[in-house]
This record gives C-alpha cells, sequence and structure tokens, in this order.
C-alpha cells in the first residue's frame, strides 16, 4: 500500500472536492465561529485552514514567516514550522483568511494538473518518510479530510466521511495500524486481531502478529482472537488522537480477548 503511487488525477480530483468542501464549512461563518476552539489542541476553526494554507504556501515555494511562537501543543520542529504560518495569519479576519485559501488552493491545483508523470513517480521527503510525491499528495488529502471533520466537529455540524474521499484518506490511516498492536498495545505473537469498522467507510481489517512484528493481512489464518467492533468515523478520530476510547466506551464492542481489546483501542492515536 504505501510504496504504490496514487493516480495523479483521481487524487488532483479528491483534493479540489476536499478543498471544496472545507470552503463551504467555513464561508458564511461570523468571525466568533471562525474563533471556536477546535479539537485540535490551541487551535480554533481559523487555525486550522491557516494551517492549510500555510503548508501549501509552503508547497508553492513561498517562504515561511520568520515570526516567533511558543505554547504546549507545539511537540516538535514541524508543529513549530505550522505555527509559524498560523500565527502570521492570525490578524485576518475569518473573509480574509478564505480568500487566501481560495487563492493557494486554487493555485496548487494549477501545478498539480501541471506535474509530469515522472515528478508525481519521483521520492521526496513526507511526514512518513521518502515517498513518492503522489503518496504526499494522498496525505495532503488525509489532512485535509480530518481538519475537514475537525472543523465540523467543533460547529457541531455533520458532513459525509465517506465516499471516494473517505476511502483514499482511510488508505493513510491504515499504514501503522499493526505498530498500534504490537508497540502499543503489546500484542503477543500469535494474536490474530479484526477489526469490524460501521457506518460510512465500512470494512474489515484483519491484523496478524507473528515475530515481534503485526502486519495487515487480507484474510485470518484462524478464529480472530480479538474482535474489535466500532464505527469508522470514531476509528478515524481515535488513530487521529482527536479523542480517547473511554470518552465513548458504549460505542466501542470487544470480542474474545478483550484485555487485548482494550488495550489495542486506547493505543490507536498514531497523530493529531
Amino acid at each position: 500500500m504505501t510504496d504504490t503511487v496514487p493516480d495523479r488525477a483521481e487524487i488532483t480530483a479528491l483534493l479540489s472536492d476536499q478543498w471544496d468542501a472545507l470552503t463551504r464549512l467555513v464561508d458564511g461563518l461570523d468571525e466568533n465561529r471562525w474563533r471556536t476552539s477546535s479539537p485540535l489542541p490551541g487551535w480554533t476553526v481559523f487555525d486550522v485552514i491557516a494551517h492549510v494554507v500555510g503548508t501549501e504556501s509552503l508547497l508553492l515555494g513561498e517562504p515561511t514567516p520568520d515570526t516567533e511562537v511558543s505554547g504546549e501543543h507545539i511537540r516538535n520542529d514541524i508543529g513549530a514550522l505550522n505555527e509559524k504560518w498560523i500565527e502570521s495569519l492570525r490578524p485576518l479576519a475569518g473573509t480574509q483568511l478564505l480568500e487566501r485559501f481560495l487563492d493557494v488552493t486554487g493555485r496548487r491545483l494549477k501545478a498539480l494538473e501541471q506535474t509530469t508523470p515522472e515528478a508525481w513517480a519521483e521520492l521526496v521527503p513526507t511526514p512518513v518518510g521518502m515517498a513518492p510525491y503522489g503518496r504526499f499528495m494522498r496525505i495532503r488529502l488525509f489532512d485535509c479530510w480530518m481538519h475537514e471533520h475537525d472543523i465540523a466537529d467543533a460547529l457541531g455540524v455533520s458532513v459525509d466521511e465517506g465516499g471516494a474521499r473517505g476511502a483514499q484518506a482511510y488508505a493513510e490511516l491504515l499504514t501503522a495500524l499493526g505498530r498500534a498492536a504490537v508497540k502499543g498495545a503489546g500484542a503477543p505473537d500469535g494474536s490474530r486481531i479484526t477489526f469490524e469498522l460501521t457506518g460510512p467507510v465500512p470494512q474489515t481489517l484483519h491484523v496478524a502478529v507473528d515475530g515481534g512484528r503485526a502486519n495487515l493481512v487480507e484474510a485470518l489464518d484462524g478464529p480472530a482472537t480479538t474482535v474489535v467492533t466500532l464505527d469508522s468515523r470514531l476509528f478515524a478520530r481515535l488513530r487521529g488522537g482527536r479523542t480517547t476510547a473511554d470518552a465513548h466506551a458504549g460505542e466501542i464492542t470487544l470480542a474474545g480477548d478483550t484485555d487485548l481489546g482494550n488495550r489495542l483501542v486506547r493505543s490507536l492515536a498514531f497523530t493529531i
């Protein structure tokens, strides 16, 4: 999954759709709503959109603002880089930020449409290490898809979390799932884990643990030792570190080795 170069036309079209979805969420908000706290520590709805503006501006080659930043939510150099863009944009009104967003994403779409097949397949630095540029753009889709839900949750509105955008974003949610099983939950060798996801991105996921490593597999070679059933919307938020399993205990069903299941649902977060 991680080495496959996604189709350029498909990912570009989905990014365009994703940016349109973000626009629909914030278009017409008054200034107070723009400044509503989001599920991301230290960030408002305004800050989430500012983050997307900053990242896409960087990808257009624009220099990072020389701005001092601080805050407990800044955990590393990437966090500080993100915050520099956000801090530089905070003096704008929400309507002005939306204008910047539309301008930047419009220019990015033109750049993506002009990307050659060679450049799309070229290995570049990404948040998951060196990977094809096309994979990086799928990560961008995933990031913006997650942020759509951050904003929707902050505003108390519902959005469509399924469809083609959801399917592509989920590819990024699953790449390190085995690490959560072994490193996070301490699943022993021989463990066979099934996730039954319901909701807008329904699917059945199987994880096999052997030799101290866990991998997603098409099918298990025997009965599952642990079965975890939950809504795909909750799974995405747990993987994104937006909430905790304890806050949704009544929405998660465990069967088999429930001790392992409990450890696992508390170890799913891999990003925030």
